[in-house]
């Protein structure tokens, strides 16, 4: 989602300003020549950084700090304040960071800081590959160089396109509110500039445990030191009559969302089938194109399974209120070129179809390597196999959750590129504990839907506020133990509860 660049406010740090106004633990927003600046007080050191996320521009100033790192309110990024460098995704890039000098009574601003040098080169030469381009396996990339790896690092994709900021494709992009350059979340000179081989539009056929290689059918061979399983989830495809239609869509891939826009032009009323994320997601941009559009779902609410009824009948009211009508409680029988038939003989009519109805993790490498299956790859709390050296990331994992008590796999952007930088640090040795608590954010219309933690069941919901409002938090618990907080207009909150959550 895209979000207007920060603007400037609060007073002239490079001015100064009186030493007792920094209090511990909070952001002063001021500014520094026309670049917004947050001043912080933390274990009694002060730090300037920038006032706006590398990740679509978010308001640092209106965000949370812990320990010495500050978190963005829209998307949950993190950095530190000493470095800049970024701690956890979704964002990518690090802020920039300022001297602060004190003289007198007043603190000044002056001064940006060098980049942060980057660590020696590791001692893990042999050479690294990663299956998929999603954000694991690029989040994993970016890692591993910025760590000092200097060994060979093969990034192989079955996407013709290099790694995209897939969470766009069913929201501004497919809405056609964010520009194309937008999408690619590296031009393709950085690979280059970074020595990642970049292999697009390949597909590996297996994994070659003992002879540690990859093959692909191209009949190429990857030798590797250390490997990565990030082969991501796969659409679940409809089964029945007509599901081969021409403007029968799927969504995924850039290659996807562009079928679909390129559909557009003569399309005047969309099925989206499932009342999934992605179809509320794609039924929104749908709606914001002109298009009049159905959703078909078998459940009762959308997305009542993942967010309780309170927030599953605020989302349909909402698509309601623009246009979107509901068929639930029932299921598609058939396509025609024109029209839909409904399990109870029903006709809608539809010249663009998409569907949304799941994804199941890209599981058969992985199985026909002899890999460990639970639902997904098992993995332990380093995210590496039952193989020595192979490790998996991002939808494909499932992996211990100490919170809940149980294994979990989560299918959410953020997840997997934290999981891509934990298993990047673990490739070289680290042994860092993937211990974090799962986020994600859902875009519609003008509302977010912001949810911290992982609740697959429930025995009460806490509700505070009022969602016709649009300020609410939902709190899932079981057996009176927190596991999860969903918040709309609470972005703060949410930061805090998910700090909370990580005690």
């Amino acid at each position: 989602m895209a979000t207007e660049a920060t603007q400037t406010s609060g007073p002239d740090l490079g001015q100064g300003i009186a030493a007792g106004e920094v209090r511990e633990g909070s952001l002063l927003v001021g500014h520094v020549d026309g670049e917004a600046v947050c001043l912080v007080r933390c274990g009694g050191e002060l730090f300037a950084v920038s006032g706006k996320c590398t990740h679509y521009g978010g308001p640092l100033g209106e965000g949370l700090v812990v320990g010495e790192t500050v978190r963005c309110p829209l998307h949950h990024a993190r950095f530190s304040l000493r470095t800049g460098e970024v701690v956890a995704g979704p964002a990518l890039d690090a802020i920039a960071c300022w001297n602060v000098e004190q003289r007198g009574d007043r603190l000044l601003v002056i001064g940006k800081k060098p980049p942060a040098p980057r660590p020696m080169a590791s001692r893990q030469a042999g050479p690294i590959v990663i299956l998929g381009g999603g954000a694991a396996g690029h989040v994993a990339a970016e890692t591993l160089r910025r760590e000092g790896y200097e060994g060979k690092l093969s990034l192989l994709s079955a996407d013709a396109a290099a790694p995209v900021d897939r969470p766009n494709l069913s929201k501004d992009y497919l809405a056609g509110n964010a520009p194309e350059e937008w999408i690619p979340l590296r031009p393709r000179e950085f690979y280059a500039e970074q020595r990642i081989e970049l292999v697009l539009g390949v597909r590996a056929t297996q994994i070659d445990v003992a002879g540690k290689r990859v093959l692909t059918e191209a009949g190429a061979a990857y030798p590797y030191a250390g490997l990565l399983i990030a082969t991501g989830a796969e659409p679940v495809r409809l089964g029945i009559p007509g599901a081969e239609l021409p403007h029968v869509c799927h969504l995924r891939t850039l290659a996807d969302s562009r079928a679909i826009i390129a559909r557009l032009g003569a399309a005047r009323r969309a099925v989206v089938v499932g009342s999934s994320f992605i179809g509320l997601e794609v039924a929104a941009a749908l709606r914001t194109r002109g298009l009049e559009v159905s959703v078909v779902a078998p459940e009762g609410r959308p997305l009542e399974r993942v967010l309780g009824p309170e927030l599953g009948s605020f989302l349909r009211t909402l698509h309601e209120q623009h246009g979107v009508r509901f068929q639930l409680g029932h299921t598609l029988k058939s396509i025609s070129e024109r029209q839909v038939l409904l399990d109870n003989g029903a006709a809608l009519d539809a010249d663009l179809v998409v569907a949304g109805i799941g994804v199941r993790p890209a599981l058969s490498l992985a199985q026909a390597a002899g890999l460990r299956i639970d639902r997904g790859i098992a993995v332990n709390e380093y995210l590496e196999t039952s193989a020595p050296g192979i490790f998996a990331a991002g939808d494909v994992a499932r992996w211990p959750d100490r919170r809940s008590g149980s294994n979990i796999r989560v299918e959410h952007w953020v997840v997997a590129e934290r999981h891509g930088q934990i298993a990047a640090l673990n490739l070289l040795g680290r042994q860092q504990p993937c211990d974090f608590v799962p986020f994600f954010w859902s875009q519609h219309y003008d509302v977010a839907v912001q949810y911290v933690g992982h609740a697959e069941t429930w025995d009460q919901i806490q509700v505070d506020g009022n969602l016709e409002r649009r300020d609410c938090r939902l709190t899932y618990l079981r057996e009176g133990k927190t596991l999860a907080l969903a918040t709309v207009g609470r972005n703060l909150e949410s930061l805090r509860a998910e700090a909370e959550l990580e005690g």
